[in-house]
């Protein structure tokens, strides 16, 4: 795994660091961008090669060479790490398929998004408790299922009633795989995609369950993912949305996704970070 870099706290002018270079800048200089990421498969993780992988880290690589920056120094984290690490300077970059939601964006910068994919349930095979959405685990007191700390499944878990003994909070998504896999759990909760992917890498006798969006308050919640940066960091962010937005007009971000087993119904559908972020 890539070391991470030194990074220099930034202001309120736009990114600047306190010798008068902007973000984009410093990281131009010094040639590479540090990158954080939950391992969390397909979105961002890091391969057995110790190179950063997935969706994510994919758009990121390619958006930050088009931007005079070659390179991308990736470190694993949990999940509930991601952002405290963005705002403690251990990186500049989140490109993990962090969903753009209205406490996030108190906290960080999004960019537009990049990805969409909808919720479902990582299952024994044959799923012997018909487990198909999160009221399920709020009507049977019986079954345990184990989300990401801090992730919008907690959110959706903990709208729909599962009450908290009956829910595992994992750092990653091994963690939950493994807990699936010893029985000390009824079901992992992720996105669709993900739970696709992790079975095609690791096996298993699991299936993945009907994918659904959540609805909350009469409205389908269908999240976004996108890059995060810090907030002040405002040159930065426009240059990476200049990139997104012509890699989504030429077809490259759908390419860029294909590899992790994106399909052209998870990019983006013209819904904007600051309507996400108005929730």
């Amino acid at each position: 795994m890539a070391g991470l870099s030194a990074c220099t706290r930034v202001d309120g002018n736009g990114g600047a660091n306190e010798d008068g270079k902007s973000t984009l800048e410093r990281l131009r200089e010094q040639g590479f961008v540090a990158v954080g990421l939950a391992n969390e498969i397909p979105f961002g993780f890091v391969d057995d090669a110790g190179d950063p992988a997935g969706q994510s880290p994919a758009v990121a690589q390619a958006v930050f060479e088009e931007l005079g920056v070659p390179e991308i120094q990736a470190s694993p984290v949990n999940w509930d790490g991601l952002i405290p690490g963005l705002d403690a300077n251990r990186f500049d970059v989140l490109a993990a398929g962090v969903f753009i939601t209205p406490e996030r964006c108190g906290q960080v910068a999004f960019t537009e998004p990049t990805a969409t994919s909808p919720e479902a349930f990582m299952v024994a095979s044959g799923n012997p408790h018909n487990i198909q959405h999160f009221e399920d685990f709020a009507d049977n007191p019986d079954l345990k299922l184990a989300v990401l700390n801090g992730s919008v499944e907690q959110t959706y878990a903990e709208y729909f009633g599962v009450p908290d003994g009956q829910m595992e909070l994992i750092g990653n998504q091994t963690a939950g795989y493994e807990l699936l896999e010893s029985g000390r759990v009824d079901a992992v909760s992720m996105l669709s995609v993900s739970h696709h992917y992790l079975i095609q890498e690791r096996g298993g006798d699991f299936e993945v369950s009907e994918p659904f969006f959540p609805v909350m308050d009469g409205k389908e919640e269908k999240g976004w993912g996108g890059l995060c940066v810090r907030q002040d960091d405002t040159e930065l962010l426009e240059e990476m949305n200049r990139v997104i937005a012509e890699f989504t007009e030429s077809g490259r971000l759908l390419e860029l996704g294909e590899e992790w087993g994106f399909t052209e119904d998870d990019l983006p559908d013209g819904t904007s970070t600051a309507e996400l972020c108005e929730g």
